[in-house]
């Protein structure tokens, strides 16, 4: 094996997602993941803590980024248009990685425990939503309640979007959400 080679964590998360793709992910070892990248077990584990966290690293970076635009977003701005801010600039980001985002959720719909961890991973993100807004002085439960509806939108924006065949922007999913969130409650 080389000793060091350009960009492993790239070539250990290729490695392991052509590999969840064809035998699933819990036939899937790290020892195949990092044979398949022409690097070490050791290598893998310097990079991801467990072979979840290949299609899970990113987690962290969308959480920034989410909780970076409410905080930044106008003074004007009403807790669901701040979320919904961060929702677009999550849907700008996910639309750079279509093919990788299909190929996740493919993976993760064909497992019980990644889907248990997917779930962790969503319940996270309404709470950094809500601290975020809890930050620019929205009280609860209006900051928590956001939180927890943005990111319902944001799941049910995401999972249209991966699944349609030609969908365009996720954005435009989650414009029409947001109008359908906006009737439901105008109806009643």
């Amino acid at each position: 094996m080389v000793r060091w080679e350009p960009d492993s964590r790239g070539r250990l998360a290729q490695a392991a997602m052509a590999l969840y793709g064809e035998q699933g992910f819990d036939r899937t070892t790290v020892a195949e993941i990092a044979e398949r990248a022409g690097l070490t077990e050791r290598t893998f584990f310097r990079h991801f803590t467990d072979k979840r966290e290949v299609l899970f690293w990113g987690a962290q970076a969308l959480q920034e980024l989410l909780v970076k635009t409410v905080i930044g977003a106008p003074a004007s701005a009403t807790p669901l248009e701040a979320a919904t801010l961060a929702l677009e600039a999550a849907g700008d980001l996910f639309g750079q990685r279509r093919e990788f985002s299909i190929q996740r959720q493919h993976i993760i719909d064909a497992s019980t425990e990644l889907q248990e961890r997917e779930l962790i991973k969503l319940a996270s993100l309404a709470e950094a939503l809500a601290s975020a807004l809890r930050e620019r002085g929205v009280k609860d439960p209006t900051a928590g309640l956001t939180g927890e509806v943005a990111i319902a939108i944001f799941k049910i924006s995401f999972d249209r979007w991966v699944s349609e065949p030609d969908p365009g922007e996720m954005n435009t999913f989650v414009r029409e959400s947001l109008e359908q969130l906006r009737g439901i409650t105008a109806a009643q």
